[in-house]
């Protein structure tokens, strides 16, 4: 059961090659199998998240191939919708810019603070939601006006950006009380310390 999780995070990560060659050997006039597959990859996420939670089966790997499977597919479907002409370019490179943050993020995380990913929160969960229901309205109904298509973007990104500030704050947050308990731990070991040089000079005075 622990490997389940992982391999769904493979098969998502596989989805994206699968998900650029459908949407653009689609012919119709709106794009029904990219967003399937979309919504397949949507839905391996949160399964794979629930196995993970349920079973108690996260691990390093899986640590890693969730968020980048979650990544690599939101940025292959905005780069797609944006070749297309669906959305503009800028909401991409924003898209992209808070995906590549988070990353770094989650990487100082790991490091410093020894967290391998901040947990979901409700902001996130919602902007996620929005985010695949927004693309993949935009893909269905491809007469949508560019200005109210630029709307729906905006209005999607615009959540991600609040969901990547509360992130920010969380993270601002653990790395000040990481970096409170190193400072007690290095206060403890001196004065562990302190007794020890007493000690020793004491005995070095009653020699001479």
């Amino acid at each position: 059961m622990k490997l389940i999780p992982n391999m769904l995070s493979i098969f998502r990560i596989c989805l994206v090659p699968v998900f650029i060659i459908v949407y653009f050997t689609t012919t119709d006039d709106n794009l029904l199998y990219p967003v399937l597959v979309y919504a397949l990859a949507s839905f391996s996420d949160i399964l794979d998240g629930y196995l993970a939670r349920r079973f108690k089966a996260s691990s390093a790997l899986g640590m890693v191939l969730d968020p980048l499977g979650d990544k690599l597919m939101t940025i292959s479907v905005m780069a797609c919708i944006t070749i297309d002409g669906i959305i503009p370019l800028w909401a991409v490179l924003i898209a992209g810019t808070k995906e590549a943050l988070m990353a770094i993020g989650g990487l100082i995380l790991h490091r410093a603070a020894h967290i391998h990913m901040l947990p979901p929160n409700i902001l996130g969960k919602t902007s996620t939601v929005t985010f695949f229901l927004v693309c993949a309205t935009l893909m269905l109904f491809r007469q949508i006006p560019e200005n109210v298509a630029s709307i729906l973007i905006s209005f999607a990104i615009a959540l991600t950006l609040l969901a990547l500030a509360s992130y920010l704050k969380k993270y601002t947050t653990i790395m000040k009380e990481r970096g409170k308990e190193t400072g007690i731990e290095s206060s403890r070991e001196g004065n562990a310390f302190t007794p020890l040089q007493t000690t020793a000079k004491s005995n070095q005075e009653s020699v001479e």
